[in-house]
């Protein structure tokens, strides 16, 4: 079961990882909408308050991916060392997973079988 826990691990890792790039992608994307909203060259756009308001959401939904992330990569590197804390948070994290398909959902699955079986829960007493 150990080596069930450091692949978990190793996929919290991942999953952080991807998050955090979706959020840095999304953070320039927000970045380009204030710029468009912004633009006082020869060619104006009629949106202005559009691209302002396109560009708060972007931000709020990349901030919320960056808190994801490093959620995820916190508890990656915590199962690694069999921190008790560690199997909560995945767990809790496992739940909100479930929703984000196809990756998220099997990561999520994956998580609640590895860490609510007899053999996974007994690594982490102790």
């Amino acid at each position: 079961m150990k080596r069930h826990v450091d692949l978990l691990s190793t996929l919290y890792l991942a999953w952080g990882a991807i998050f955090a790039l979706v959020a840095v992608a999304g953070l320039a994307l927000a970045g380009g909408a204030f710029a468009i909203a912004e633009s006082t060259g020869p060619v104006r756009f009629g949106s202005e308050m559009a691209a302002r308001l396109t560009g708060v959401t972007i931000t709020v939904i990349s901030l919320i991916a960056l808190v994801w992330a490093v959620l995820h990569l916190v508890v990656g590197r915590q199962l690694k060392k069999l921190r008790p804390s560690a199997r909560l948070m995945s767990l809790g994290l496992a739940i909100g997973n479930l929703i984000l398909l196809p990756f998220g959902t099997a990561l999520g699955a994956y998580s609640l079988w590895v860490l609510l079986k007899d053999e996974g829960r007994g690594l982490f007493e102790s």
